[in-house]
C-alpha cells in the first residue's frame, strides 16, 4: 500500500481544503492585480482603513488586523504611501503615527470592493448556498475560537 492508499478521509478533507484555499487565495490575489493594481495585502489595509473611524487607525491596530511583523506592516505602508494609497500622520502617541486612507486610496478601494464582493459570491458564498455557508461559518468560528485557544495556552511568550 502507497502512502496516499492509506490517506483516511479526514486527511482528503484538510488536503482539498489547502488546494481549495491556495487556489481562491492566489487567483483573487490574481484579479486585484490585474484589474485593481493592488495587492491583496494593499486591498486589506486599504478595507481595514476604509471601515474604521476617520479612515484611520494607529499603526498598532493595523499590525494587531493584519497579524503582520512590526517590519511587514512598516514596508507595506512605505510602498503604498509611495503610491499615495496611505499617509502616516500624527497621532496622540509620538512614539508611532497613525496611518490615513487617501482620496486616492479611498477611490482605489471604492472600486476594487464591490468586483472583488461579486467574485467572493461566484466562488464561494453562491457555491455553497445558505445552508451549507452557516456550517462552513460556524466551522470556520469553532476553528478560530480553538486557534485562540493554542496561542494562549501553546504559544504564549
Amino acid at each position: 500500500m502507497t502512502w496516499e492508499q492509506g490517506l483516511g478521509e479526514a486527511d482528503r478533507m484538510w488536503r482539498t481544503y489547502i488546494e481549495m484555499s491556495k487556489h481562491l487565495g492566489s487567483h483573487l490575489q490574481q484579479h486585484l492585480q490585474r484589474e485593481h493594481a493592488l495587492s491583496a495585502a494593499d486591498f486589506e489595509v486599504l478595507v481595514r482603513l476604509a471601515e474604521s473611524a476617520d479612515r484611520r487607525m494607529p499603526i498598532a491596530d493595523v499590525a494587531a488586523a493584519t497579524q503582520w511583523e512590526k517590519s511587514r506592516l512598516s514596508h507595506q505602508l512605505t510602498r503604498m504611501a509611495q503610491r499615495g494609497l496611505v499617509e502616516r500622520v500624527d497621532s496622540d502617541d509620538r512614539r508611532y503615527p497613525d496611518v490615513q486612507l487617501t482620496d486616492k486610496g479611498h477611490e482605489a478601494i471604492d472600486k476594487a470592493v464591490p468586483e472583488h464582493t461579486e467574485m467572493v459570491h461566484a466562488l464561494v458564498i453562491d457555491v455553497l448556498g445558505p445552508e451549507r455557508l452557516a456550517r462552513f461559518a460556524e466551522a470556520c468560528a469553532d476553528v478560530l475560537r480553538a486557534l485562540d485557544a493554542h496561542r494562549e495556552r501553546d504559544c504564549s511568550l
